[in-house]
């Protein structure tokens, strides 16, 4: 089925977002999150992706993201961080001995998978990304504040550039976990 929202520049930039199944909590445990983050970290070095800002919360994921001119296809780049994380996270959560949650976790991404005809054995990521080209100043400004925001308006954190799993402290002046490309 198509979808509204597809990466028709190549060159664009492009704020996504991508959730797991069910809007499940999944990134409360940092394990899963560094997961996420060396899966970033590799698409960029091996892939072509230039990270722009970004934002892990407990169910979902906010990227403004683009590509080096001699990058893969943003799309394939999504679709293969999307499907090698998955496979990752689910054992992850299917291994670790303090994840309380595995058996609930384990059910629901098997019964999604068993649902949706794209995959094999599990769904982790619900299918779409949800890209939204960043044309004007405006735009990007906009998704910037709305993506560090976003730990402040949940109530995890009082300033964003608190928030670990962000890049608002890079936009503060810091250091942050990922190496990212200041807009």
């Amino acid at each position: 089925m198509s979808r509204k929202y597809k990466i028709l520049d190549p060159d664009g930039f492009y704020f996504v977002s991508f959730a797991v199944i069910h809007w499940m909590d999944v990134f409360t445990r940092r394990e899963y999150n560094d997961i996420l983050l060396e899966s970033l970290e590799y698409c960029m070095k091996n892939k072509g992706l230039r990270v722009h800002a970004y934002v892990i919360m407990t169910s979902h994921v906010h990227l403004i993201i683009s590509r080096r001119k001699s990058g893969r296809e943003l799309a394939f780049i999504l679709g293969d961080f999307k499907k090698f994380t998955s496979r990752k996270l689910i054992h992850a959560i299917e291994n670790n001995p303090q994840e309380s949650r595995r058996e609930w976790m384990m059910r629901a991404f098997r019964s999604a998978g068993k649902q949706n005809p794209n995959n094999k054995e599990f769904q982790f990521w619900q299918q779409h990304n949800h890209p939204i080209e960043l044309a004007t100043t405006e735009m990007i400004e906009q998704r910037l504040e709305y993506i560090h925001q976003n730990p402040v308006a949940a109530g995890i954190v009082l300033r964003a550039e608190d928030y670990l799993y962000s890049s608002a402290a890079d936009y503060a002046g810091e250091q942050g976990l990922l190496s990212i490309e200041l807009l």
